[in-house]
């Protein structure tokens, strides 16, 4: 059967943007396992534990001397003006009074306890208040306002963070969501499907500190982007070659 040439035109024209495939950005192996179930896993007693690099502000009530980063309990930007204190590398501060003070490896509880035990020397019933001021995560993709988020609760969940991010924007695949979570020095991705009011209500994915949440997008963006910017050239470029065909036939 013979073909004709503006059907040649016509046919390539539809294989090449058949052809268009899209990447996600956190590419690698999935691991739904039980393993990554239970990590992630909402757990109503979790409480995250001081590590190396934390920033703290420390409030002792009625004690502004003694405090950093507060005025009378009060906290700013104090990690934009510098005033904080970092868990250095042999997970200590420097405390005023109380010198060097081995934090790591405690909850913000048990951190107070620590310090309020060491202050009754000067202190009677001494007031300690501990706030991490970089316990974020990193919202990608296709979110109104993605971005990095200060964790303010222990007990946060996915949904939460969805929705300080401003909910999902019209292309996010709500089927593919990303948790990249650092595990003994090695990422673990979990994979979680929000396409359903059923899996809204029953998504109790506990985030942590340091996690990377990425919205991928469906390639429907990718072929209206391309579209849009393609198209119109193309159509034209179509029509003329069609019109000098009839005309040379």
């Amino acid at each position: 059967m013979k073909t004709s040439f503006p059907c040649v035109i016509v046919m390539f024209t539809v294989l090449f943007f058949s052809s268009c495939t899209t990447q996600n950005l956190l590419s690698g192996a999935r691991q739904n396992t039980r393993f990554t179930d239970s990590l992630f896993a909402y757990n109503p007693h979790y409480e995250y534990t001081l590590e190396k690099d934390d920033k703290i502000s420390i409030s002792v009530w009625d004690h502004d001397d003694l405090s950093v980063g507060s005025v009378y309990g009060i906290y700013n930007s104090n990690e934009v003006y510098g005033k904080w204190l970092m868990i250095n590398t042999e997970g200590t501060v420097t405390v005023p009074k109380l010198g060097e003070v081995n934090l790591l490896g405690l909850t913000v509880p048990q951190a107070k306890e620590k310090l309020t035990l060491g202050f009754k020397k000067w202190i009677v019933n001494p007031i300690i208040e501990i706030k991490i001021l970089n316990k974020e995560v990193s919202i990608l993709g296709e979110l109104k306002t993605p971005g990095k988020y200060l964790l303010e609760k222990s007990n946060t969940t996915l949904l939460d963070i969805i929705s300080r991010a401003g909910d999902f924007d019209f292309y996010a695949n709500k089927k593919k969501i990303q948790i990249v979570r650092m595990v003994d020095n090695k990422p673990v991705t979990h994979i979680a499907d929000l396409t359903t009011m059923e899996n809204y209500l029953s998504s109790n994915i506990q985030i942590h500190p340091g996690d990377v949440i990425y919205v991928p997008s469906r390639k429907g963006k990718h072929w209206d982007k391309r579209v849009g910017s393609t198209i119109v050239p193309i159509a034209s470029a179509i029509s003329s070659i069609v019109l000098i065909w009839g005309i040379l036939k």
